[in-house]
């Protein structure tokens, strides 16, 4: 734990010859929108007002927008309601915050063009140590004139500055004019001191405090008494919390530590053949060779396979590309070289093929030791892993999916379909035995709930009480016995002020038979007619 009382030694970290360059893109998310999109900058994507979007606890809200957007009054973390209300013609698209932290990462390798190391800056800047590597491009200005034009042919806006320390650098960036570069650490105060507080990098709530202290600049900490605001922040100890620790980072008293970011190599195999190959059989025999050396890769990495890439360099300089998403990761030679022959029938080797080449750019960590699945086959059937990869290959991914839980009370809701190849339990090699009703399933929802609850007729006593019978798909069932009503409120964050609350019941008829039924609305509740009811699941 740091000491904040008193400042640390004179003698700094970091040597003074350190050199860090700071870049944001402060319009990440929208820029990569763009770029997703195929639009330049000023084809469509700035014409009209656009907000990116999330769905929250207490509705959509605007994550960012683009310069027309803010223009109009789009704000990030304001409701969207309240956006279309200053906007009317706001358009909008759902942002993808995990994309974008990709798409940062993969920026953060691409940068190590200007130093040895970069790290990340969540959720749109890099950090890059670029001591020693000036001289390379003529000195640090044409460094970070390459920088600028650089990002600029990636159509990203961005804002750069190289100072000895990332605080400073990241201050800069941020804060400073564009381009800034601090030659040293003594001329940091200096440069800094008219910046606002929020160039330290500090929590909104820390910042909320400095401004009713009256403290809106790096240089109003400054000349204040250093114990005094130890005494006021003692309890905040992370660094985005704690005003001097940060100001000590700044200026190069303590380090900062910092994560860099690591290329990770792409397992790959290849065959460059003596003579070009136009023969599906011979084109069988090098994917085989080619699983067999990418299952030896593999297994000497402790991983196993989930997408596989099989590329085919033809002699006229054409590229037949195949691409495969396993259930489960695997390095099962045999498997693999089976799932990719069914995928080879329509490949047109013309002249003839003259490279083969296997990666695998998605892949997890496998044991050692692995169930043959042939053996599993004969074992247990058909594994569920297998199974999945040869209908996926036989109908595509798309054909092929699970329901996966949703946060949503509301039944039909609760669940959503994804691809079977995102990721599946096969840990047993069988489908699990289902319980037959309710009660034997120890929940209380049914086994099965229909596409769409249909329309029933219910003879009750009282508009509140239980059912007594009722008609569905044209025959009388007498209800024998009925437990309920469990409430089922609306979704008012999703749904509009119309929506009615459910009542839920779970029946029997006399025949043994039972079933899951809700009143939609109650009697009197101002939002429609006389309640409704529907028949939504059954139990067996």
């Amino acid at each position: 734990m740091t000491d904040t009382s008193s400042p640390p030694g004179d003698r700094p970290a970091h040597p003074v010859s350190r050199r860090i360059l700071a870049i944001w893109c402060r319009q990440l998310a929208i820029d990569r929108w763009r770029l997703t999109e195929g639009l330049a900058k000023g084809e469509g994507a700035d014409a009209v007002p656009l907000a990116l979007i999330s769905e929250t606890a207490r509705g959509i809200r605007i994550t960012t927008a683009n310069a027309a957007g803010l223009e109009a009054g789009a704000r990030p973390g304001m409701m969207l309601a309240d956006a279309r209300t200053l906007c009317p013609t706001l358009a909008v698209a759902p942002s993808d915050p995990a994309g974008d932290l990709a798409f940062l990462e993969r920026l953060a390798l691409w940068a190590q063009r200007w130093g040895p190391w970069s790290a990340l800056d969540p959720p749109d800047g890099l950090i890059v140590d670029i001591t020693g590597t000036a001289h390379l491009f003529g000195g640090e200005g044409p460094m970070i004139a390459d920088a600028r034009e650089m990002l600029e042919r990636r159509r990203l806006a961005a804002r750069l500055a190289i100072a000895p320390t990332a605080g400073a650098a990241w201050a800069l960036a941020h804060y400073g004019r564009n381009g800034t570069i601090l030659e040293a650490e003594s001329d940091i105060p200096e440069h800094l001191a008219e910046l606002p507080v929020a160039a330290l990098r500090l929590d909104e709530e820390v910042l909320l405090v400095l401004r009713r202290l009256g403290l809106k600049r790096i240089g109003d900490l400054r000349s204040m008494d250093r114990k005094a605001l130890a005494r006021r922040f003692r309890d905040y100890r992370a660094p985005a919390a704690n005003p001097l620790v940060r100001m000590d980072q700044l200026l190069g008293r303590v380090p900062e530590p910092l994560l860099p970011v690591q290329p990770v190599e792409t397992p790959l195999v290849q065959r460059r053949l003596m003579e070009p190959i136009r023969h599906r059989n011979l084109l069988d025999r090098v994917v085989s060779d080619l699983a067999e050396d990418m299952a030896r890769m593999l297994e000497g990495r402790g991983e196993g396979a989930r997408r596989l890439e099989l590329g085919m360099w033809k002699v006229d300089g054409d590229v037949a590309v195949r691409r495969l998403e396993l259930a489960a990761s695997s390095r099962d030679p045999a498997h693999i070289a089976r799932l990719f022959a069914a995928r080879l029938d329509d490949v047109d080797a013309g002249f003839g093929i003259e490279l083969v080449r296997l990666r695998s750019p998605w892949a997890e960590p496998l044991a050692l030791a692995q169930s043959d699945l042939d053996a599993a086959q004969e074992a247990h059937g058909t594994s569920l892993a297998s199974c999945i990869d040869r209908l996926s290959v036989r109908l595509g991914a798309d054909a092929v999916r699970r329901p996966v839980p949703h946060a949503s009370h509301v039944p039909e809701r609760a669940q959503r379909w994804e691809s079977l190849t995102s990721a599946v339990d096969t840990s047993v090699p069988t489908l699990r035995h289902r319980p037959t009703s309710c009660r034997e399933a120890g929940q209380e929802r049914p086994l099965k709930l229909l596409d769409r609850p249909e329309p029933i007729a219910v003879l009750y006593a009282t508009p509140d009480g239980l059912p007594r019978r009722f008609r569905w798909r044209g025959q009388v069932h007498e209800i024998a016995r009925a437990e309920g009503p469990e409430r089922i409120a609306p979704e008012w964050w999703r749904e509009r002020s119309t929506a009615r609350l459910r009542d839920y019941y779970r029946i029997e008829d006399g025949q043994g038979r039972r079933y899951w039924i809700y009143r939609n609305g109650i009697a009197g509740d101002g939002r429609g007619g006389a309640p409704e009811w529907f028949l939504q699941g059954l139990c067996g």
